[in-house]
C-alpha cells in the first residue's frame, strides 16, 4: 500500500520555506559555528596562535577600526572589485548575447574562451606583473582575467536558454533580427544574466585577494600578508571574516536588486 503521508516541507524535495524560518535556520548555523569556535578556543585544545578566540579577534578588529586602517583597506579593495567587475560585465554582456543566439559568434569565440577559462588564474600573476607592473592596473587585470571568460560563457548559456518561440513571435510581428535580440531575447534573459553577474561578483573577491596577497601595498589581502609576517593570526582571522561578510553583503544586495528590477520573472 502506498505511503500517503505528507512529508515535512522542510525536508521535502523542492519544499517551500518561509523567509522568517529560512533566516532563523541560517542565523542558528552562524551561532552554532561561533559557539563551537569559542568553545574550542576556550579549552586551550588549540594554541591561540593557531586559533585565537572570537573575543581576541573582535578586539583586534576594533583596533583596526579605531586607527582607520580597516575602513581604508575596505575602500581600496571594494574600488578594485567594482572597477574590474564593471569592465568584465560591460564586455561580457553584448558578446555573450551574440554568442548565445548567433552561431557564427559561437563558433568564433566559444572554443577560445573555453581554452582560456581552464588556465589557472594564479599562473597569470607573473605575466600581469611583466605586462603592467605592480600598480593598480595589475590587480584589475588579474580580477578581469579571473572573471570575464567564465562570465561570458554563463551569459551565453543564459541567452541560449531563451525559448525559440519568443524569437519566432518577434519575426511574426515583423521585427528585425537586431530588435528581436535586444528587445525580446535580452529582456527574457535578464533575470538569469543578473544571477550570473551576482556569481561573478563573488568570484571577484577571490581574485582580488590573490592579487593583493602577492603584489599590493594596500587593501584587505595586503593586510593579511602583513599580519602573516608578524604571526598576527588575530588580525588574519579578523580580515578573513570581514571578507566573508563583505561577500555576503554584496551577494544579498545583488539578490535584492534583482528582485526589484525583474518582478516579471516571478
Amino acid at each position: 500500500m502506498a505511503d500517503t503521508r505528507t512529508p515535512n516541507t522542510l525536508f521535502r524535495l523542492d519544499g517551500a520555506i518561509s523567509a522568517r524560518r529560512y533566516t532563523l535556520i541560517a542565523t542558528a548555523m552562524f551561532v552554532f559555528v561561533g559557539l563551537a569556535w569559542w568553545a574550542i578556543a576556550s579549552t586551550g585544545m588549540v594554541k591561540s596562535i593557531f586559533l585565537p578566540s572570537p573575543a581576541a579577534v573582535a578586539g583586534r578588529l576594533a583596533e583596526q577600526v579605531a586607527n582607520g586602517q580597516l575602513m581604508g583597506d575596505i575602500g581600496v579593495s571594494v574600488l578594485r572589485i567594482l572597477s574590474a567587475f564593471l569592465v568584465s560585465a560591460a564586455l561580457a554582456l553584448p558578446l555573450g548575447l551574440l554568442m548565445g543566439r548567433i552561431r557564427f559568434f559561437e563558433a568564433l569565440f566559444v572554443p577560445l574562451t573555453e581554452f582560456i577559462r581552464y588556465m589557472p588564474v594564479v599562473a597569470f600573476v607573473p605575466l600581469t606583473v611583466v605586462w603592467v607592473g605592480v600598480g593598480e592596473l595589475q590587480k584589475l587585470v588579474l580580477i578581469f582575467i579571473g572573471t570575464f571568460f567564465a562570465l561570458l560563457l554563463m551569459i551565453m548559456d543564459n541567452v541560449h536558454r531563451t525559448p525559440k518561440e519568443f524569437v519566432e513571435s518577434g519575426r511574426t510581428f515583423g521585427m528585425s533580427e537586431r530588435r528581436i535580440l535586444w528587445r525580446i531575447v535580452l529582456r527574457a534573459s535578464w533575470p538569469t544574466i543578473w544571477d550570473s553577474f551576482r556569481l561573478a561578483l563573488g568570484w571577484c573577491w577571490t581574485w582580488l585577494v590573490l592579487g593583493e596577497l602577492l603584489t599590493a601595498s594596500s587593501g584587505l589581502g595586503f593586510r593579511i600578508t602583513l599580519a602573516q609576517r608578524f604571526l598576527d593570526t588575530e588580525l588574519i582571522f579578523g580580515y578573513i571574516l570581514v571578507l566573508g561578510l563583505l561577500g555576503l553583503i554584496t551577494d544579498q544586495v545583488m539578490r535584492l536588486i534583482g528582485r526589484l528590477l525583474f518582478t516579471y520573472a516571478k
